[in-house]
């Protein structure tokens, strides 16, 4: 399925985290847009649309990977980057993966909140103005991945540059590939020479890669890439959308700093609140079907975006208004059905540890006005490139 209608609507419409695109809003559910790989797809901004696709087998993620399947951007590099859960559940790997990123038994919460101190103390002393992107945002996300993954905080610089690039858009397909062979190659040696007694996912999951369903070496380096660079790049996205939108509101950080079990609200209607994703969640209609009033095709691109969904009047709302309190806030930050997010523990948990240090930094507001804090350019996850604050 290609392009023939030029003028189609070009999706993503933004990758600034600050509001949501003035095109994702609106009483259409289901529209058809051009992707940037020049293919048409469907792009899905309702709510209950996005659930159904996220929840029925007939919208198939697996199937993206498929050859002459319309793609978002550039072509997969290999099948298990886009079904990583269902490798790992085939080697019988995927109860301990989801144990160790759900109950995070080698992620001490006083570690959190040290990594957090420090990068703010780190800040504060350098003087005014501060950024906690790179102070905050990036200080947790890194060492936290680093430590649940089981590698050394020294292969940092590289993992960062590698999930930051392939996270970012409109990049030649070639580039892509060879910086993604980088990062598996790179995962791949510590597989290979890792300690079975050091805690983390790396030497916990190669130890038990046996027997005859084991991945090849190469398939389970290419899904411990994807663990971390979708950990890393979810937790600085949210730290650093979450600071600058905070830094705007001193009410929030004194209620956090007076009642730190508030927090927990907080953080979800920061993770319904930010604009976090720069593309979309992509997944094939293997059945065609009816959705939001359209008639979809048998191998059709769906696109569900789930910053729309979340401002889905119907089902929140005043949805532009941001509430702590929200009950309930069946947000889609971390998708829905089969594919749920198996990070999103780790991402509330260093969430709201995270925000209660930043919130004893009193006095905290932006350095600029907000419509002048910079945003990463096409990027898959929503960063802002500085958060610049004062106190």
């Amino acid at each position: 399925m290609t392009t023939t209608d030029q003028a189609l609507p070009h999706y993503p419409f933004s990758t600034r985290g600050d509001r949501l695109a003035d095109e994702l809003r609106g009483t259409c559910p289901v529209t058809r847009v051009t992707t940037n790989a020049g293919h048409e797809a469907w792009l899905v901004t309702g709510y209950p649309e996005a659930r159904r696709v996220l929840r029925e087998e007939r919208f198939r993620r697996s199937r993206v990977a498929d050859e002459g399947s319309p793609v978002q951007d550039v072509p997969v590099f290999a099948p298990e980057l886009l079904d990583a859960m269902a490798y790992l559940g085939r080697a019988g790997l995927l109860e301990e993966a989801r144990r160790l990123l759900s109950d995070l038994p080698d992620l001490p919460e006083e570690e959190l909140r040290a990594e957090a101190r420090r990068g703010l103390e780190e800040m504060v002393a350098q003087g005014a103005p501060g950024d906690l992107q790179h102070h905050f945002a990036e200080r947790v996300a890194g060492p936290a991945m680093c430590r649940v993954m089981g590698l050394p905080i020294g292969d940092l610089p590289r993992l960062r540059h590698w999930a930051d690039t392939d996270l970012t858009m409109l990049l030649p397909t070639e580039e892509v590939h060879r910086n993604w062979e980088q990062l598996r190659d790179h995962l791949l040696e510590r597989a290979q020479r890792c300690d079975p007694g050091v805690p983390g996912l790396v030497p916990r999951l190669t130890a038990m890669n046996t027997g005859s369903d084991a991945l090849t070496p190469h398939q389970l380096a290419n899904v411990l890439g994807v663990v971390f660079v979708a950990g890393y790049e979810d937790l600085a996205s949210f730290l650093g959308g979450a600071a600058f939108h905070l830094a705007r509101m001193p009410g929030a950080l004194a209620q956090i700093r007076t009642d730190p079990g508030a927090v927990e609200g907080h953080v979800e209607e920061l993770l319904r609140y930010s604009v976090l994703m720069g593309n979309a969640l992509a997944r094939i209609c293997t059945d065609g079907t009816e959705l939001g009033g359209r008639r979809l095709r048998t191998g059709d691109l769906v696109l569900v975006s789930t910053d729309a969904a979340n401002y889905d009047p119907a089902t929140f709302p005043a949805p532009d208004a941001y509430d702590p309190s929200r009950r309930p806030n069946p947000h889609m930050r971390f998708g829905h059905g089969p594919h749920y997010c198996p990070g999103a523990r780790l991402t509330r948990r260093v969430g709201a540890l995270a925000l209660t240090e930043l919130a004893r930094l009193e006095g905290l507001r932006l350095a600029v006005p907000p419509q002048d804090v910079e945003w990463h350019p096409d990027r898959m996850a929503i960063m802002p490139a500085a958060v610049p604050v004062l106190w």
